[in-house]
């Protein structure tokens, strides 16, 4: 190639002569005068001629960029690009290798250059890229700070060739399938800031030697396969500040060193397998805004010592085994907006300092052994949105003012021992989206949410509620879940609960009331209504002969009603039992017993039975008309004889 390339130039060099010479013939000057220009030409004509001949062929195609190229085509040849994404990395020819001084790389996808033409950047995420990288060609790559390989399909091994790209800053290759160990070596990127392994399918042990990164900000190692316990080398780092190694099977005691990272800002390391307690040393990260140990197997009391996190902002235990009662100290985080406790052994009450939680906004409590009253303070919470407290022991009446003060979206206190009414101005904020209250002791009226329009879902079953159902479901237009059933409700279900076009349920339930009236042909108009309960009311009347072209309806339970007439015909009835229409003394028809052909015509099974009589009485007459004529007759025969 360099021969031909020299033989190409040499041709034009004698072109240029010629020109040359030509045009200075044509010169309307002195021969002093065309010589000297000849020889300038001449002397031009000669440094190019050396270029071609004594310089090295090197200088002709700059090594460094041509490297780049090659390792990066090398990369591309082992991965699966079935998306075609990188279809612009292609063979340069020589000619353009450089164009202006610049690598013809640097206009490839994912690619960035600096000034001087070394690649400084190379970016493939979310190219739904695939296969295994060897490692082969990455030490070209020196001047490159960030790298990122993050959501694609890349399986096995890490190369460890990767720690050769030494000036690295931030390294991404989370949400792939990078499997086995993760190799060693990291320690040589020096200037790593951030290192995110996230969701890959990584295993053995948790590399101590990260510790030595005295750079790294953030290191993610959540969501793979790391066993044993976390290094205590952890506790080391100089500069770190988010730690991610949640969703592993990580196993041991929590290191009490981890509370030597005085510059952590977001702690997550729960969803693992540990043995023994929260280390009271946790306490001692004063820079620490967001700790999430939750799922994480640990036992024994919430250390006290938690209260010195006089930056924390959000508080994550749930799903362990602690026991105990929470300490009143956790009152004194001020920033505290979130906190979830939920789902341990937890005893005692609410602690009456949590009224002093002032940017709070989410408190969930549940599924605890939990006593005593919800404090009156909690109400006053203004930026309280959450309040999740079910399956507990909890007593008395939720705070008078709940929702006055607060823009209250999602209340869920079922499965306690509540009673009184509901809340006043439990809806004043008007975004409430959630209210679950089943399984408590709660009298009066609904009355308090009747105009509650931002209602979706609502749950206020096995109560002593009472009164009429005061919902008006033309205010109720994005409700999707009703519950109303198991409490002491009196007259029919609304009228406009046809305006209610959100209401999935595949489930409707007004059961064990003392409802009465017509059942509502409109429920029948909901496309994916499923089951529809309103057993063990006062309804009477004939079933809708809709519901029987109904294209969802699997199950309606009319059992121990009033209901009289016959069940409607069509598909949904032919799969429904007898125990859904039992209890209903004048109704008829598959499954219960058949109904006379007549029934269709005299409208009702208790005409039927006044229809039964008559015709009765009209058989009883018929035949006392034929004994008398029978005895008239006989005696009139015997008269003749």
């Amino acid at each position: 190639m360099h021969s031909n390339h020299s033989s190409s130039i040499f041709t034009k060099q004698n072109i240029f002569y010629i020109i040359v010479t030509n045009t200075i013939a044509s010169f309307p000057c002195s021969l002093q005068i065309s010589m000297e220009i000849f020889k300038f030409f001449y002397f031009i004509n000669l440094l190019i001629l050396l270029s071609i001949f004594i310089l090295p062929s090197s200088s002709l195609s700059p090594l460094p960029i041509d490297s780049y190229s090659k390792a990066l085509l090398s990369i591309k040849s082992e991965l699966i690009d079935d998306n075609n994404s990188l279809d612009d990395w292609v063979v340069p020819s020589e000619k353009n290798l450089t164009q202006n001084g610049s690598s013809y790389a640097c206009s490839w996808s994912g690619i960035k250059c600096n000034n001087h033409s070394l690649i400084t950047s190379i970016d493939l995420s979310m190219k739904k890229l695939g296969g295994t990288l060897s490692g082969n060609g990455f030490s070209v790559f020196t001047n490159v700070t960030n790298f990122n390989l993050s959501y694609n399909f890349f399986s096995g091994n890490l190369p460890s060739q990767i720690f050769n790209l030494t000036s690295l800053e931030t390294l991404d290759i989370s949400k792939n399938n990078f499997s086995g160990q993760f190799p060693k070596g990291v320690s040589k990127l020096k200037n790593l800031i951030l290192l995110d392994a996230l969701s890959n399918a990584f295993s053995g042990q948790l590399p101590a030697e990260f510790s030595q990164l005295e750079y790294l900000r953030i290191l993610n190692l959540a969501g793979s396969y790391f066993i044993g316990t976390i290094p205590s080398e952890y506790g080391s780092f100089k500069s770190l500040e988010f730690l991610h190694l949640a969703g592993n099977s990580l196993s041991g005691n929590i290191p009490s060193k981890l509370g030597n990272l005085q510059t952590l800002i977001h702690m997550e390391i729960g969803y693992n397998f540990y043995q023994g307690f929260i280390p009271a040393q946790i306490g001692n990260l004063s820079k620490l805004k967001y700790l999430d140990i939750a799922g994480a197997n640990l036992s024994g009391f919430i250390p006290k010592e938690l209260s010195n996190l006089t930056s924390l902002q959000s508080l994550f235990l749930f799903k362990n085994q602690l026991t105990g009662s929470i300490p009143s100290e956790l009152g004194k985080i001020k920033p505290l907006k979130d906190l979830d406790l939920s789902d341990n052994f937890l005893s005692g009450s609410i602690p009456e300092s949590f009224s002093e939680l002032k940017n709070l906004r989410l408190l969930s409590l549940m599924y605890n052994d939990m006593n005593g009253t919800v404090p009156e303070g909690i109400a006053e919470l203004a930026f309280l949105e959450t309040l999740v407290i079910w399956k507990n022991n909890f007593s008395g009446s939720l705070p008078k003012s709940l929702g006055k003060n607060s823009k209250l979206k999602w209340v869920d206190v079922s499965t306690n021992n509540f009673n009184g009414n509901i809340p006043q101005d439990i809806c004043l904020g008007g975004v409430l989206v959630k209210l679950i209250l089943f399984s408590n002791k709660f009298t009066g009226s609904l009355f308090s949410i009747s105009n509650c329009s931002s209602l979706v879902r609502l749950r206020v079953e096995d109560n002593s509620f009472s009164g009429q159902i005061p919902l008006k479901f033309n205010h109720h237009l994005d409700v999707t879940y009703v519950d109303l059933s198991l409490n002491h409700f009196v007259g029919g279900i609304p009228s406009d609960i046809s305006q209610a076009t959100q209401l999935e349920l595949e489930y409707f339930n007004v059961s064990y009331n003392n409802l009465t009236g017509q059942i509502p042909e409109e429920l029948a108009n909901f496309p994916s209504l499923k089951t529809i309960d309103l057993s063990n009311n006062k309804f009477n009347g004939i079933i809708p002969a809709k519901f029987g072209s109904s294209s969802s309806l699997q199950l309606l339970n009319v059992s121990f009603n009033n209901i009289s007439g016959s069940i409607p015909k069509g598909k949904p009835f032919k799969l429904m039992d007898s125990s859904a229409f039992v209890g209903n003394h004048e109704l008829c028809g598959a499954p219960l017993r058949s109904c006379y052909e007549s029934l269709g015509i005299l409208g009702s099974l208790r005409t039927w039975k006044l229809t039964q009589i008559v015709l009765l009485f009209v058989g009883l007459l018929i035949i006392l008309l034929v004994l008398a004529f029978g005895i008239l007759h006989f005696r009139k025969g015997f008269k003749s004889l």
